[in-house]
């Protein structure tokens, strides 16, 4: 019974630490760009560009989202013209490459699964 109610409680808190995570990186268009802007995309309209079907305000929401979240930093340079932005990756995005790396390979295995191309390891 007691080893029963401990883990209830791994659980839980389980389930509590993804439901963190999942507000902050979750939904539709978050880990899209956390990923596009590692990888180079680093300007409003390149992610626009690389994110396929997001719109300019649901672009900028998740931009400020991820900023507040402390993901992705806004860098405005005013000394150019035209004033350049730029969204740059954090230290603390680059926490997130093992688990997109992890997310990445199950999802082609599973790809592999549904389209009857199993991949290998799976």
């Amino acid at each position: 019974m007691e080893r029963l109610a401990l883990e209830e409680v791994k659980c839980a808190a389980q389930l509590l630490a993804v439901e963190d995570a999942l507000y902050v990186i979750g939904g539709k268009w978050k880990l899209r760009i956390v990923i596009a802007i590692m990888t180079g995309y680093n300007r409003f309209n390149e992610l626009q560009r690389a994110i396929k079907g997001i719109s300019a305000r649901v672009l900028s929401a998740e931009l400020k989202s991820l900023e507040l979240n402390g993901l992705v930093k806004r860098e405005v340079k005013a000394d150019s013209t035209p004033v350049i932005v730029e969204y740059l990756p954090t230290e603390y995005a680059r926490t997130l490459r093992p688990m997109i790396t992890v997310l990445s390979e199950w999802g082609l295995i599973h790809k592999g699964r549904i389209t009857g191309k199993v991949k290998s390891g799976s």
